[in-house]
Protein backbone atom coordinates (compact mmCIF):
# COMPACT_ATOMS: atom_id res chain seq x y z
CA UNK A 1 0.00 0.00 0.00
CA UNK A 2 1.35 3.15 -1.09
CA UNK A 3 2.27 5.83 1.89
CA UNK A 4 -0.89 8.33 0.07
CA UNK A 5 -3.36 6.06 0.99
CA UNK A 6 -2.72 7.38 4.30
CA UNK A 7 -5.19 4.49 6.20
CA UNK A 8 -5.57 0.16 5.82
CA UNK A 9 -8.64 -0.68 5.54
CA UNK A 10 -8.55 -2.29 9.17
CA UNK A 11 -7.50 1.46 10.69
CA UNK A 12 -8.64 4.34 11.58
CA UNK A 13 -5.41 6.10 10.55
CA UNK A 14 -2.58 5.08 9.44
CA UNK A 15 1.09 6.76 9.46
CA UNK A 16 3.78 8.32 7.74
CA UNK A 17 6.74 7.23 8.61
CA UNK A 18 9.20 10.32 8.13
CA UNK A 19 10.72 11.33 10.99
CA UNK A 20 13.50 9.59 13.54
CA UNK A 21 11.94 7.39 16.40
CA UNK A 22 10.56 9.53 18.72
CA UNK A 23 9.60 9.09 22.63
CA UNK A 24 5.81 9.77 23.59
CA UNK A 25 4.45 10.36 26.35
CA UNK A 26 0.61 11.48 27.82
CA UNK A 27 2.27 12.82 30.63
CA UNK A 28 1.06 16.36 31.75
CA UNK A 29 1.74 18.91 34.42
CA UNK A 30 -0.21 18.25 37.79
CA UNK A 31 -3.50 20.28 37.57
CA UNK A 32 -3.39 23.75 38.93
CA UNK A 33 0.28 24.49 38.06
CA UNK A 34 0.41 27.72 36.71
CA UNK A 35 0.22 28.05 33.01
CA UNK A 36 3.76 29.29 31.32
CA UNK A 37 4.98 31.25 28.33
CA UNK A 38 5.91 29.56 25.39
CA UNK A 39 7.32 30.77 22.07
CA UNK A 40 7.47 28.86 19.35
CA UNK A 41 9.85 29.77 16.27
CA UNK A 42 8.92 30.64 13.11
CA UNK A 43 9.23 27.31 10.85
CA UNK A 44 8.65 26.44 6.91
CA UNK A 45 5.67 25.55 5.84
CA UNK A 46 5.22 21.35 5.96
CA UNK A 47 5.41 19.46 3.46
CA UNK A 48 3.22 16.65 2.19
CA UNK A 49 5.74 14.39 0.98
CA UNK A 50 3.35 13.36 -1.62
CA UNK A 51 0.96 11.97 0.74
CA UNK A 52 -0.33 13.39 4.28
CA UNK A 53 2.57 14.64 7.03
CA UNK A 54 2.02 16.28 10.50
CA UNK A 55 4.06 18.12 12.81
CA UNK A 56 3.10 18.73 16.24
CA UNK A 57 3.01 22.54 17.12
CA UNK A 58 1.87 23.19 20.38
CA UNK A 59 2.30 19.99 23.00
CA UNK A 60 0.20 19.27 25.60
CA UNK A 61 2.73 19.51 28.26
CA UNK A 62 2.93 22.98 27.72
CA UNK A 63 -0.59 24.01 28.51
CA UNK A 64 -0.84 21.78 31.36
CA UNK A 65 -3.19 19.68 29.54
CA UNK A 66 -5.59 22.11 28.23
CA UNK A 67 -4.63 22.92 24.53
CA UNK A 68 -2.67 21.09 22.24
CA UNK A 69 -2.32 22.05 18.02
CA UNK A 70 -0.60 20.21 14.54
CA UNK A 71 0.12 20.92 11.52
CA UNK A 72 -0.89 18.84 8.60
CA UNK A 73 0.08 18.95 5.04
CA UNK A 74 -2.14 16.94 2.61
CA UNK A 75 -1.11 16.71 -1.01
CA UNK A 76 -4.00 16.98 -4.10
CA UNK A 77 -6.56 14.58 -4.38
CA UNK A 78 -5.44 12.65 -0.62
CA UNK A 79 -8.24 11.25 1.39
CA UNK A 80 -8.03 11.57 4.81
CA UNK A 81 -9.20 8.89 7.86
CA UNK A 82 -12.62 6.80 7.66
CA UNK A 83 -15.45 8.79 9.37
CA UNK A 84 -15.38 8.89 12.66
CA UNK A 85 -15.78 10.16 16.10
CA UNK A 86 -14.65 11.72 19.47
CA UNK A 87 -16.02 10.73 22.57
CA UNK A 88 -14.52 13.68 24.27
CA UNK A 89 -12.47 15.51 22.07
CA UNK A 90 -13.22 18.96 20.26
CA UNK A 91 -11.44 19.93 17.16
CA UNK A 92 -10.45 22.89 15.94
CA UNK A 93 -9.49 23.69 11.85
CA UNK A 94 -7.71 26.81 10.73
CA UNK A 95 -6.75 26.52 7.10
CA UNK A 96 -3.24 27.98 6.44
CA UNK A 97 -2.91 27.05 2.38
CA UNK A 98 -5.76 25.38 -0.11
CA UNK A 99 -8.91 24.06 0.48
CA UNK A 100 -10.34 21.58 3.04
CA UNK A 101 -13.12 19.73 2.04
CA UNK A 102 -14.93 18.53 5.53
CA UNK A 103 -17.70 16.11 6.32
CA UNK A 104 -19.73 16.58 9.08
CA UNK A 105 -22.61 13.98 10.03
CA UNK A 106 -22.77 13.56 5.93
CA UNK A 107 -22.96 17.10 4.93
CA UNK A 108 -19.67 18.64 3.11
CA UNK A 109 -18.47 22.61 3.42
CA UNK A 110 -15.36 23.82 2.22
CA UNK A 111 -12.64 25.87 3.74
CA UNK A 112 -10.67 28.38 2.14
CA UNK A 113 -7.54 29.16 3.68
CA UNK A 114 -8.09 31.71 6.10
CA UNK A 115 -10.96 29.96 7.21
CA UNK A 116 -11.89 28.10 10.89
CA UNK A 117 -13.78 24.78 11.47
CA UNK A 118 -15.08 23.44 14.76
CA UNK A 119 -15.97 20.15 14.73
CA UNK A 120 -17.56 19.10 18.62
CA UNK A 121 -17.08 15.36 20.03
CA UNK A 122 -19.65 13.18 19.31
CA UNK A 123 -20.53 14.16 15.64
CA UNK A 124 -19.33 11.72 12.72
CA UNK A 125 -16.91 13.56 10.51
CA UNK A 126 -13.98 13.19 7.86
CA UNK A 127 -11.45 15.56 5.65
CA UNK A 128 -10.02 15.37 2.67
CA UNK A 129 -7.82 17.83 -0.08
CA UNK A 130 -10.46 17.19 -3.72
CA UNK A 131 -8.35 20.23 -4.95
CA UNK A 132 -5.61 19.66 -7.78
CA UNK A 133 -3.20 22.33 -5.01
CA UNK A 134 -1.63 21.51 -1.97
CA UNK A 135 -3.77 22.04 1.52
CA UNK A 136 -1.91 22.66 4.88
CA UNK A 137 -4.31 23.39 7.77
CA UNK A 138 -3.61 23.72 11.58
CA UNK A 139 -5.65 21.24 14.13
CA UNK A 140 -6.21 22.56 17.24
CA UNK A 141 -6.84 20.18 20.34
CA UNK A 142 -9.15 20.91 23.73
CA UNK A 143 -8.18 18.74 27.04
CA UNK A 144 -7.10 15.51 25.26
CA UNK A 145 -3.35 15.10 24.12
CA UNK A 146 -4.66 14.26 20.88
CA UNK A 147 -0.94 15.33 19.24
CA UNK A 148 0.46 12.08 20.67
CA UNK A 149 -2.06 9.38 18.94
CA UNK A 150 -1.27 11.20 15.97
CA UNK A 151 2.33 10.85 16.51
CA UNK A 152 2.51 7.05 17.31
CA UNK A 153 0.33 6.73 14.42
CA UNK A 154 2.50 8.68 11.51
CA UNK A 155 5.42 7.55 13.43
CA UNK A 156 5.82 4.84 15.68
CA UNK A 157 3.09 2.02 14.66
CA UNK A 158 4.05 1.65 10.39
CA UNK A 159 4.55 -0.85 8.20
CA UNK A 160 8.59 0.05 7.84
CA UNK A 161 8.85 -0.44 11.64
CA UNK A 162 7.09 -4.11 12.29
CA UNK A 163 3.46 -3.02 12.32
CA UNK A 164 2.03 -4.08 8.83
CA UNK A 165 -1.41 -2.73 7.67
CA UNK A 166 -4.10 -5.68 8.31
CA UNK A 167 -1.64 -7.41 10.86
CA UNK A 168 -2.80 -9.00 14.16
CA UNK A 169 -0.33 -6.59 15.63
CA UNK A 170 -1.35 -3.55 14.64
CA UNK A 171 -4.74 -3.71 14.66
CA UNK A 172 -4.88 -4.64 18.55
CA UNK A 173 -2.33 -1.77 18.74
CA UNK A 174 -5.07 0.98 16.71
CA UNK A 175 -7.95 -0.62 18.92
CA UNK A 176 -5.89 0.35 21.88
CA UNK A 177 -5.85 3.69 20.75
CA UNK A 178 -8.90 4.33 19.94
CA UNK A 179 -10.27 3.08 23.29
CA UNK A 180 -7.46 5.09 24.85
CA UNK A 181 -8.71 7.98 23.09
CA UNK A 182 -12.24 7.81 22.70
CA UNK A 183 -12.53 7.26 18.76
CA UNK A 184 -15.44 5.34 17.19
CA UNK A 185 -16.25 4.37 13.88
CA UNK A 186 -18.65 2.11 12.73
CA UNK A 187 -17.98 -1.08 10.75
CA UNK A 188 -18.96 0.26 7.58
CA UNK A 189 -16.62 3.43 7.97
CA UNK A 190 -13.63 2.12 5.43
CA UNK A 191 -16.64 1.35 2.95
CA UNK A 192 -17.68 5.06 3.40
CA UNK A 193 -14.18 6.08 3.59
CA UNK A 194 -13.71 4.51 0.12
CA UNK A 195 -17.31 5.74 -1.31
CA UNK A 196 -15.75 9.37 -0.65
CA UNK A 197 -13.09 8.64 -2.46
CA UNK A 198 -14.61 7.13 -5.85
CA UNK A 199 -17.14 9.97 -5.37
CA UNK A 200 -14.49 12.81 -5.68
CA UNK A 201 -11.54 11.00 -7.83
CA UNK A 202 -9.46 11.00 -4.40
CA UNK A 203 -6.53 8.25 -3.44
Amino acid sequence: MERRDFLSAASLIAGLPFMPQMAFSTVLPTPGDPLKPVLLPAMPPLDHKGGMDIRVRVRSAMTNGLFSSVECAVAPKVMGPPPHYHKELDELMLVLEGVASVMVEGEVVEIAAGGWHLRPRNLTHTFWNGSDKPLRFMDMYFNQPFETFLEKIFFEYTPEKGYPFGSKERDEIMNQLNDQFGLVYAPTANDERQAIISKYGLK
